[in-house]
């Protein structure tokens, strides 16, 4: 190897470390601003977690002692406070990839490019492909850690309350189910690789800020609508006495069935014991209700298939920017040599 080659190799093996604590010191204010928000929101989970919910689940059991007696002593603030901490955590929680990518959208390659700054870059031995690389693996390993930790301390939460609180949310409330799970890490990851985009296409940090938030409530929206059938549903038949199809969790689809097994919706006729809308069912021969749903043991497969999904489009949007990028250094170099 000359000596040439051998010193370009011996920068080209230097280069990530470099990149990645120039990366670090160029975003020191938003790395401690994530690990205060990690901080405290771990923090109110934890007490969520462990005194507030020991403290909820005894004000409901004096509140159930007392049946039905006129006046009635029991912790009503300790009750309120594990309602108002779980509803402000939940939220931080879910705004996390929000807030990723508003930030990834705003200074992850929008500033520099605006500054001009990744041009000298590229010109000191350093790649397009290795520079983007490195704003991509290092923001992602904070990220990842960082909502991974949240996700499980708020599951591990809700779990603690589950059967002991009587207001602690079902499974398939869409925020706590959201927030409690793995989807909300790929999230975060895929408003990441968004705001690295919205940079590469605006160059400019505000129009990439407002674009990237933007996306990333996109895929969060194709997400909620997909997600009940992102896997099988069963289905629980049920009579018409109760007025009302039976079964519990995350609901797909309800109506009744007619003689023939066929699928109608639910005629709002009122009290199945009216005589309209006995004879409503009768003219339609309606003989019961069903409703397609997923049950708890659907929660996994419902996250990870969710997860997935997401990570999928994360992974797209990365080939988008490392395409970007090569049609972007292409029309630099080839506008330089036009200047020659």
């Amino acid at each position: 190897m000359t000596a040439p080659a051998a010193a370009l190799a011996t920068r080209s093996q230097t280069s990530a470390p470099r990149q990645t604590r120039w990366l670090l010191r160029l975003h020191r204010p938003a790395l401690c601003a994530w690990a205060g928000l990690v901080t405290v929101v771990a923090a109110a989970l934890l007490w969520l977690w462990g005194p507030l919910t020991d403290a909820s689940a005894e004000a409901w059991r004096q509140y159930d002692a007392c049946g039905m007696a006129p006046t009635c002593a029991y912790d009503q603030p300790a009750i309120l406070l594990y309602k108002d901490v779980y509803q402000y955590a939940t939220t931080a929680v879910l705004a996390a990839p929000f807030l990723v990518a508003a930030w990834a959208g705003a200074t992850l390659t929008s500033r520099e490019l605006e500054m001009g700054t990744a041009r000298l870059t590229w010109a000191q031995s350093v790649s397009p492909a290795r520079w983007l690389t490195v704003r991509l693996a290092v923001p992602a390993a904070f990220i990842t850690v960082g909502t991974s930790l949240l996700v499980a301390l708020h599951h591990l939460a809700w779990w603690a309350a589950h059967g002991r609180v009587d207001t602690a949310k079902t499974w398939y409330d869409f925020p706590t189910f959201y927030a409690g799970g793995p989807f909300t890490v790929a999230l975060a990851l895929t408003g990441l690789t968004a705001g690295a985009v919205a940079g590469l296409a605006w160059r400019r940090s505000l129009p990439a800020l407002i674009t990237s938030v933007l996306a990333t409530a996109g895929v969060f929206g194709v997400i909620h609508l997909a997600l009940p059938h992102l896997w099988p549903s069963v289905t629980r038949v049920s009579s018409l006495t109760p007025g009302i199809p039976a079964g519990g969790g995350m609901g797909v689809d309800e109506g009744v069935l007619t003689s023939t097994g066929a699928r109608l919706p639910i005629p709002y006729c009122g009290s199945s014991f009216s005589t309209s809308c006995h004879t409503t069912y009768e003219r339609l021969h309606i003989v019961s209700f069903y409703r397609d749903y997923h049950p708890l043991a659907h929660y996994w497969p419902l996250q990870f298939t969710a997860t997935a999904l997401t990570l999928a489009i994360g992974a797209l949007l990365t080939f988008a920017a490392f395409r970007m990028l090569q049609r972007l250094t292409g029309e630099t170099r080839h506008r330089d040599k036009a200047r020659i």
